[in-house]
């Protein structure tokens, strides 16, 4: 998969930090839409992009995007979508200034904010600014937008459905994450979590080797790390696209507490992309087609982003199809169908996460390129979490034999989290550093009550 888009570095046409030229890049953009607005309120063939541009700052898009050859074309493009985030109201007054007759005329394309009722820019914005009228024009300005042109492919522009069905030209422009980095000083805009997008982003300050897991688990989970990095490589460069399904589907499944989440975290942590855990009770609903639509705003908020989508418990969505025996039965099967072809056509890693292997349906399991099983650890394992987690300015008092603890108590590593948080805060709140026996011992009972176990 590509990289990142790069940051300037010093020395570069302007300085990092510089918004001026942002400035008057959306100024001639603003004379760009005038300009096309009344040549088409004129009926008059739209003049050369060369002619109707003059002006545009395409070398500053072209130093910072590292993309020395970027033509006018796509210079164009990143400013309609730089606009849409930064700018939005650049349509909106250059239309009204230019737009005599009464109402909107479709070539302008544009969609309406559903409660800013901001015009944002879609495909077909695009183009009309370009200045395609014919059929081949529109095509070749419509190339620009293909998942193969290199400013979907480095991760410059984002095209969003915003209705499953509609035609491609249809999709709002806007810029990525990456991008934003890359031109825009301050942080980049990320998704928020909400009935529109049921997802929120999750991320961890932990390391590789704070996950302790058997050799066999790590091992395929460096496997799903190396497909992140060059799965796009194996398919474009390397000619297997037509031969393979886009994508990559793994099933993680153990008890609770056994590292999936945080697997999935350290995933996206180590290849540079952004972790979305599928908030379930925003997706899943009683009423027949909501939950199909509730997923496809998912995977339409995805699609060309490079996310991986990490599905928690996962088989409230993908477990497996019953018997039909009422109109229930039939539309929460079709629910599964619908996933099943939704998750195969996402070019991105899908991660389920199951308690139990045998939950998840078995037409998703054929399709998985890998099942990942996250045993309880061993008492071994348990001792490495046990020092892992400890705090270095603690000392153990002498009757402590923490080997002797995990042989006898079977706990992953969320429960030994909360033991030696628990245990920690009783040596804390008698103003001490020494972690008593009593201390973990009443920690441990602690945890047994939670999980409703006998000690």
């Amino acid at each position: 998969m590509s990289a990142p888009l790069p940051i300037s570095p010093p020395g570069s046409v302007l300085r990092t930090g510089d918004t001026a030229w942002l400035d008057a890049l959306f100024d001639r953009l603003a004379e760009l839409v005038q300009r096309r607005v009344g040549e088409l309120e004129k009926q008059v063939s739209p003049a050369p992009l060369v002619e109707a541009a003059v002006g545009f700052p395409v070398e500053n898009l072209a130093a910072r995007l590292a993309l020395p050859d970027l033509g006018l074309d796509e210079a164009v493009v990143v400013a309609v979508a730089l606009a849409a985030e930064l700018q939005p109201h650049v349509f909106d007054e250059s239309i009204v200034r230019s737009l005599h007759a009464s109402g909107e005329h479709a070539r302008i394309g544009g969609l309406r904010g559903k409660d800013s009722r901001v015009f944002l820019p879609t495909v077909e914005t695009a183009v009309f600014l370009l200045g395609a009228r014919t059929v081949a024009e529109r095509l070749a300005a419509m190339a620009l937008f293909e998942p193969s042109h290199r400013l979907i492919r480095r991760h410059v522009l984002l095209l969003e459905r915003h209705s499953v069905g509609e035609p491609p030209w249809t999709a709002l422009v806007l810029p990525t994450a990456e991008a934003l980095a890359a031109l825009v000083p301050g942080r980049p805009r990320r998704v928020t979590s909400g009935p529109e997008f049921p997802a929120e982003r999750i991320d961890t300050e932990l390391e590789w080797g704070d996950l302790v897991l058997d050799d066999q688990t790590l091992a395929q989970i460096h496997e799903l790390e190396a497909w992140v990095r060059h799965g796009r490589t194996l398919l474009d460069e390397w000619g297997l696209r037509r031969r393979l399904r886009p994508g990559y589907r793994a099933l993680f499944f153990g008890p609770p507490g056994t590292g999936k989440t945080l697997t999935a975290s350290l995933l996206g942590k180590y290849t540079q992309r952004d972790v979305y855990r599928i908030d379930l009770s925003l997706v899943v609903s009683k009423f027949i087609g909501e939950t199909e639509k509730n997923l496809a705003r998912v995977f339409a908020r995805a699609e060309d982003r490079d996310w991986i989508l990490f599905f928690d418990e996962a088989d409230a969505l993908f477990g497996k199809r019953t018997q039909v025996r009422d109109a229930h039965d039939r539309y929460a099967n079709q629910e599964v169908s619908y996933l099943l072809q939704r998750v195969e056509s996402f070019e991105g890693l899908v991660i389920l996460a199951s308690n139990f292997r045998n939950n998840i349906d078995d037409a998703f399991l054929r399709r998985f390129q890998a099942v990942v099983h996250f045993p309880k650890p061993t008492p071994e394992q348990r001792l490495r979490l046990w020092r892992k987690l400890l705090p270095e300015r603690v000392r153990l008092e002498e009757k402590v034999n923490l080997s002797a603890l995990c042989q006898k108590h079977e706990f992953t590593g969320a429960n030994v989290a909360n033991i030696v948080q628990y245990a920690c805060l009783l040596a804390i709140n008698r103003g001490e550093t020494e972690l008593r026996l009593a201390d973990i011992q009443t920690a441990i009972d602690r945890e047994y009550q939670k999980e409703g176990r006998l000690t």
